[in-house]
């Protein structure tokens, strides 16, 4: 009867057998570098293989973390660049705003005359007549009748004074005249509003006076309201019909009244000195109201 487990190779030879072996490899050992050449070229492939994976995991890592941090990097440079686009805007604003205030100061005032600078605090809501609302009043010095400009032109004069804000009445308003000439050759007009905003009219012009389309108008002096030598208006038309007692001639405001924002509040030197000899504000010494009467100086 065979026994149930064969007796295998015994321990004894198993050593002696590895003990021959080592032997052979350690004396054969310069002998197979050859060989271990070519099978290390057998399996390079499968180590290559085998680090695919490695490989793929590193560089998705890789991947999603730099696009994770150029995710972040585009969020805040998208903010930074609202915040200096904000900031380049109101510097562009305050760019214009300093340009129209360098071309106001700029503008025809005689250097020895006082001057203020006003902002337009509201347009009147009066649709019969055309204001204009400042943010300067009494406690400055403004009087009624003060004359008022823009880097252009002759804007219009004060009918209403408070202690902090002061009403102008614009030079295109149907109740308002001023006193003009034309710089070419002297001839002295007056220039009345016609209660819009970008044209003028003059009246009782006689067809025999020598005014042409494109002559300068500017403010002649009479009247002692408004000084001379203001730019007011260009002529822009000039009709002399032989049915017509008057020639029909209409001009446009130097002004822009339809986007005013800052004016200059201007004190002449002949009112000044009237206002030191009075001992007086000028400003409380008249109530003058604009629907009394127009406002024409001759």
């Amino acid at each position: 009867m065979k026994p149930i487990f064969a007796r295998g190779i015994s321990n004894q030879f198993r050593l002696t057998l590895a003990i021959i072996l080592s032997v052979i490899l350690i004396v054969a050992n310069g002998r197979l570098d050859p060989v271990r050449q070519s099978i290390s070229s057998v399996l390079s492939p499968l180590q290559y293989v085998a680090n695919v994976p490695g490989a793929l995991l590193d560089w998705s890592a890789e991947n999603l973390a730099t696009r994770n941090m150029l995710a972040k990097q585009n969020k805040a440079l998208l903010r930074q660049q609202l915040l200096m686009s904000e900031r380049l805007q109101r510097f562009e604003q305050l760019r214009q705003e300093n340009d129209r205030l360098r071309g106001l100061l700029g503008s025809p005032v005689h250097m020895d005359s006082k001057k203020v600078v006003a902002e337009v605090m509201e347009i009147a809501s009066d649709p019969y007549h055309q204001y204009v609302v400042l943010n300067q009043g009494a406690r400055t010095g403004v009087f009624v009748g003060q004359p008022v400009v823009d880097a252009q032109g002759v804007v219009g004069q004060i009918v209403q004074v408070s202690e902090l804000t002061s009403r102008v009445l614009l030079i295109s308003d149907a109740t308002h005249g001023i006193p003009v000439r034309i710089t070419r050759n002297d001839v002295r007009l007056v220039v009345n509003g016609t209660g819009v905003l970008d044209e003028l009219e003059l009246k009782f012009v006689s067809k025999s006076t020598d005014i042409r389309v494109g002559d300068l108008l500017v403010s002649s002096g009479l009247g002692n309201r408004f000084p001379e030598g203001y730019p007011v208006a260009r002529v822009m038309k000039v009709i002399k019909d032989d049915g017509q007692s008057y020639a029909t001639v209409t001009a446009q405001p130097l002004a822009a009244l339809d986007r005013i924002r800052y004016l200059l509040l201007i004190w002449p030197d002949e009112l000044e000195h009237r206002q030191d000899h009075n001992d007086i504000p000028v400003a409380q010494s008249s109530d003058v109201k604009p629907e009394a009467k127009q406002e024409v100086s001759e």
